[in-house]
């Protein structure tokens, strides 16, 4: 590949976090998403929480657009009430997401949004979230993992076209789905799994963590669409 799209990945703010001598607050992400948007042929680039008015002048200067996983999306943002089960809100990033994926929309910059990011996507396009399931997230700070099977004719069975396991960590799920988007994907017990935008859009968000496997067909997906994209 002789072009590299740049694709924009958003990080967790996290306080007090420690390295070598250091204790301080720090803007962070697991390596395995920019390794994956670099096996996959494409530069990564961090995003961290900045004010939602300069999303649009961020997501101008990228070719494509992920939205990685994290804490629970704060249940204010889908018109509910807190379920003691959903985690303490991440109140900055919450508005910084929800911008980039505005503007992405927007400009038809293509977007991932990965576990959290699915879960904001939806909420972005006006559909709720399920504040805790059981069985998707087993024990605290391991994957798991679980089969997903495509919907035909979707831009994930497209990428995708055979059931597959994949490395799962939530305990949230898509509950009504947003304006506009279709199931791409069920676990076994029927959790949607997958959601996208029908074409022309490249929009998908994806329920489980692709960073943590092998397996790179969604991100040269997406990389293949940040390449096309005219935007």
């Amino acid at each position: 590949m002789t072009d590299r799209p740049l694709i924009g990945i958003s990080t967790y703010a996290e306080p007090g976090v420690r390295w070598g001598v250091w204790q301080l607050d720090a803007a962070l992400l697991p390596a395995g998403y920019p390794r994956l948007v670099q096996r996959a042929g494409g530069l990564a680039a961090m995003l961290p929480p900045d004010a939602p008015e300069r999303a649009a002048a961020t997501v101008a200067r990228l070719d494509g657009l992920v939205i990685a996983g994290g804490p629970d999306v704060e249940p204010v943002h889908y018109g509910a009430e807190p379920d003691p089960r959903t985690g303490p809100p991440a109140r900055a990033r919450d508005a910084w997401e929800l911008a980039l994926i505005e503007a992405a929309l927007d400009r038809g910059v293509p977007l991932l949004g990965i576990c959290r990011g699915m879960q904001l996507l939806n909420v972005a396009l006006g559909g709720t979230l399920v504040q805790h399931i059981d069985g998707h997230a087993e024990v605290p700070g391991v994957f798991g993992s679980h089969p997903v099977k495509p919907v035909p004719g979707t831009r994930y069975a497209a990428a995708v076209p055979e059931e597959t396991s994949v490395p799962t960590y939530h305990h949230q799920s898509v509950d009504r789905l947003g304006t506009a988007l279709i199931p791409s994907a069920h676990a076994p017990d029927g959790t949607v799994e997958a959601i996208e935008l029908p074409a022309p859009h490249w929009t998908l968000g994806i329920q489980w963590h692709p960073e943590m496997a092998e397996d790179l067909r969604v991100m040269n997906a997406l990389v293949t669409a940040a390449l096309t994209a005219d935007h």
